[in-house]
């Protein structure tokens, strides 16, 4: 089986998120993307306060509906502390040898792959898909990994400006699919 994990916070996700996983996933040939809800995001805590991860769990759930070849994963929120990919990886290698993993990540997050927490040894376990993002190109990969990079359409859509909309009482509908919208504004999410 040749798995994508696309892990992030996702608070809340938004069409982005969706429309890199599926291109990921179909440029990649991958069987199946996981779309990974980080617990405790160790890149962001303490810059703003997190959204319970169960909340961005089921936001999550009711996005990819009905989206052949994309899940959601709970692999990260049954572990204490913050959450690393590393961990992530070995744990989806031992539930299921044989799986090749390939991680998908931002131009952005490419970047400062070495300075994830045991970079090397998640270098030695997953291929990289490295989707772009306005500003950002491929390039900036850190040597040493194995990479592919796969073009996405533009989109100008952030988590920040999401909550800000939420909160200024603007609408969000398209900019995340309708089931989180309506999530969102039902639950006065972000507000």
């Amino acid at each position: 089986m040749k798995l994508g994990i696309f892990g992030g916070t996702f608070d809340p996700p938004h069409v982005g998120h969706i429309v890199a996983a599926c291109h990921a996933g179909w440029a990649s040939a991958l069987d199946e993307v996981w779309m990974v809800v980080a617990r405790a995001p160790w890149q962001k805590e303490g810059s703003r306060p997190i959204t319970d991860p169960a909340v961005r769990l089921r936001l999550v759930q009711a996005a990819v509906v009905g989206i052949d070849g994309l899940a959601v994963s709970d692999i990260e929120l049954g572990r204490d502390g913050p959450t690393y990919t590393i961990d992530t990886v070995q744990q989806i290698r031992a539930d299921r040898p044989g799986t090749e993993v390939s991680l998908i990540v931002g131009a952005d997050a490419a970047a400062g792959l070495d300075t994830w927490h045991r970079a090397e040894e998640l270098r030695d376990l997953v291929d990289v898909v490295v989707v772009n993002r306005p500003g950002h190109a491929g390039d900036g990969v850190p040597p040493g990994w194995s990479w592919r990079s796969v073009e996405i359409p533009g989109l100008e859509i952030s988590g920040t400006d999401l909550r800000r909309r939420v909160a200024a009482g603007e609408p969000i509908h398209g900019l995340t699919p309708a089931a989180v919208a309506v999530m969102i504004l039902g639950e006065r999410l972000y507000g």
